[in-house]
């Protein structure tokens, strides 16, 4: 068989060929260091490689451990009592940690909500992970202490969609929506909305959450704003309960 020549692989073995030098070897080695030094200065293509190759490899070890804490800690991500969830009936379940504030977030909200009105055998299960200071923890505790007036969906709809969103914006736009306040700020400010907040926060830690927004389905995570990555794993969960029937 003939031998074919890997850039990777040889500039790998080099570089690890260089780490083991001694201080005896140093004049032999000289010269292959500086070939190794030169070869990766003509083709730097070779560290892009690398880097890439390094990254796909934590990637997998990043989804591999994501897997493994998302088994541990399945109840706690699609059935906290405490979470609001639109379409409560759906087998098919997805959870969304977000910020009110966040930029990436406001731009997939209205996505999500057209995906929850036209999808009502998804699941969806809201976990307000506040991340960007009082206006956003405001806004969390607001919708949270409304959560049984009915008004869910079109607050979180209002406030995503408030560009300059403060608690001043949260508590008018829940007054023109009509939501009792005196009960609202009354469970808001309550030490079982503090908790669940905290819980949500300790649990997104858990989960190696990085920012927002950020979706799971089934065993996957899909961070950021990736809508097209949301309905591709939305559909495969389709098909996999399909299959079973």
């Amino acid at each position: 068989m003939p031998l074919t020549f890997r850039p990777m692989a040889f500039a790998a073995a080099s570089i690890a060929a260089l780490s083991l030098i001694g201080c005896g070897q140093a004049n032999a080695d000289k010269a292959f260091g500086e070939k190794v030094h030169a070869y990766l200065v003509e083709h730097p293509e070779v560290l892009v490689e690398m880097s890439t190759k390094l990254q796909e490899k934590q990637a997998a070890e990043q989804a591999k451990n994501a897997k493994g804490a998302m088994n541990k800690y399945r109840q706690a991500l699609e059935r906290d009592p405490r979470d609001f969830v639109a379409n409560p009936n759906g087998s098919i379940t997805v959870v969304e940690f977000f910020d009110y504030r966040c930029g990436y977030c406001k731009l997939a909200a209205p996505q999500i909500v057209d995906l929850i009105q036209k999808n009502p055998d998804v699941r969806f299960v809201f976990k307000d992970f506040v991340i960007f200071g009082h206006d956003s923890e405001a806004a969390a505790r607001i919708v949270l202490g409304a959560k049984d007036q009915g008004k869910t969906i079109e607050l979180h709809r209002r406030l995503m969609a408030e560009k300059s969103l403060d608690e001043a914006a949260v508590m008018r736009i829940a007054q023109d929506l009509g939501i009792d306040m005196v009960k609202a700020r009354a469970a808001a400010g309550s030490a079982t909305t503090t908790q669940h907040l905290a819980d949500t926060h300790a649990l997104a830690e858990a989960l190696a959450i990085e920012g927002t927004p950020a979706f799971f389905v089934g065993d996957q995570m899909i961070p950021g704003a990736d809508m097209h990555a949301l309905n591709l794993a939305i559909d495969q969960a389709r098909a996999g309960k399909a299959k079973k029937v």
